[in-house]
């Protein structure tokens, strides 16, 4: 399958070395019949026969009432990436799926050509799928791939934002970052259940004051980040590795967004159980 991949990667480099070639040589040719046309016109180069300025600023010919009718000619079509848009949209499309975020949404802004090739939903669900994880293989995202991309990466750093948090362990920033409704939720790894914002935030403040030790925060790892976005609500499940103690947690974050903001509704924490047997004799 490498191999495969790095085959039409090749043959979509290949195609576009060709086609700017090919742009050049034609602008090459097209520079140098207009060079030998312009003898033709008897022009002598001085000011008064009025042939020094043959050509007015809309491109129309000064010598010659026929002539004028090339101005109205439509202009040619911007060349190199049109023209491979127009001529291998299946290579384009496999080219673009090498792309990263970045260089995907930067070729977005240098034509209307690459525009339209770089906006297409097919392009941004490959990268979603080489980036993120897919929690169900149906989903189908009601605004396109491209709005599903920038959700879940919005939703991955707050969630990373939310982990900075406990690393300094700030209450105020704490009290921000979570939904302030009676309905909100908190269950930590030992097993505290706190549910409305008040109790919450009074549950954080005895996780910092357990775990900091003069203000030093907590320090923490996570990984195997996943992200479901459906409408105003998303969830993110992770494991995390507490430095103090080397177990792992399964974790489950909810976000809801209100105003435009995201904020946390619900966080649990659950240990996870250790999968080798233990030996009764030691």
């Amino acid at each position: 399958m490498d191999g495969v991949r790095a085959l039409i990667a090749a043959g979509a480099t290949a195609v576009c070395c060709l086609v700017c070639a090919f742009w050049a040589v034609r602008s090459s040719f097209s520079s140098s019949s207009k060079k030998q046309q312009s003898p033709s016109l008897n022009c002598c180069g001085c000011a008064s026969c009025g042939c020094h300025t043959a050509k007015s600023a809309n491109g129309e010919m000064a010598v010659g009432g026929e002539n004028k009718k090339k101005a109205q000619e439509p202009a040619p079509p911007e060349g190199g990436a049109s023209m491979m848009e127009q001529l291998v949209p299946e290579i384009t499309t496999h080219a673009l799926s090498y792309l990263d975020y970045t260089s995907l949404c930067r070729l977005s802004m240098t034509n209307s050509a690459m525009r339209r090739a770089a906006n297409d939903d097919g392009a941004w669900k490959a990268l979603y799928h080489k980036d993120f994880t897919v929690e169900q293989g149906t989903i189908n995202p009601p605004n396109g791939w491209k709005a599903y991309y920038a959700a879940t990466k919005a939703i991955i750093n707050l969630n990373a934002e939310f982990y900075n948090i406990i690393r300094e362990g700030s209450l105020p920033a704490m009290s921000r970052f979570w939904l302030n409704a009676d309905y909100v939720k908190c269950i930590h790894a030992t097993g505290e259940f706190f549910t409305g914002f008040n109790a919450v935030m009074e549950g954080w403040g005895l996780m910092f004051n357990w775990g900091q030790d003069g203000g030093q925060g907590i320090a923490l790892r996570i990984r195997d980040v996943r992200v479901r976005v459906l409408g105003d609500v998303a969830w993110v499940s992770l494991k995390v590795n507490v430095d103090v103690d080397p177990v792992l947690f399964h974790v489950t974050n909810v976000y809801e967004s209100r105003n435009g903001r995201w904020y946390m509704v619900h966080h649990h924490s659950s240990l996870i159980a250790d999968p080798a047997p233990h030996n009764m004799f030691g």
